[in-house]
């Protein structure tokens, strides 16, 4: 088992951060790897990601969600890698965005990027292109404030929100 950890400063509020974040459809314009993330309910996402040539399909489950605070998950089934994400309020208009991902390589061409800290360099990276998106953007895309606790929906927020329109980036 291989541990990812890192965090980013963040020049706006942290609800916005926050708010951003739970736009998992958003996250191929700054994750690299990452081709597509569905949310078919509130606490379901389904991923495309490709890295090295090998492209992977999996659903991710959502097992807790509290706003403005922290996102945890894990998936379903293989690939076996779990996370969460943890927000801080440094004053109103700074936060920051902290990650810890736990997952078990396969096959030698991950144990190999492993290894050579490149996994953990891209989730930095992907912090940093975070970062850069949000401040960017000057406004979140939409938001989920829904709550998730131990896998279970608050039972008025098991339905998806209607879609904020995405905001020009640039």
């Amino acid at each position: 088992m291989s541990v990812i950890e890192g965090a980013v400063d963040v020049d706006v509020p942290v609800h916005m951060a926050y708010n951003q974040w739970t736009q998992f459809e958003c996250f191929p314009r700054f994750m690299h790897g990452v081709r597509r993330v569905d949310r078919s309910r509130s606490s379901m996402t389904h991923w495309v990601t490709a890295f090295g040539g090998v492209t992977r399909e999996f659903d991710a489950e959502i097992t807790e969600q509290h706003p403005d605070d922290r996102v945890v998950w894990r998936t379903v089934g293989t690939p076996r890698l779990a996370g969460a994400v943890n927000f801080r309020t440094l004053g109103e208009t700074r936060c920051r965005v902290a990650i810890r991902i736990d997952f078990t390589p396969r096959g030698a061409a991950e144990r190999a990027a492993d290894a050579l800290g490149l996994v953990r360099r891209q989730a930095r990276e992907d912090l940093r292109r975070f970062k850069e998106y949000i401040e960017g953007q000057g406004r979140e895309t939409g938001q989920w404030r829904g709550t998730i606790s131990g896998g279970h929906v608050r039972p008025d927020m098991d339905r998806l929100p209607p879609r904020v329109p995405n905001w020009p980036t640039g």
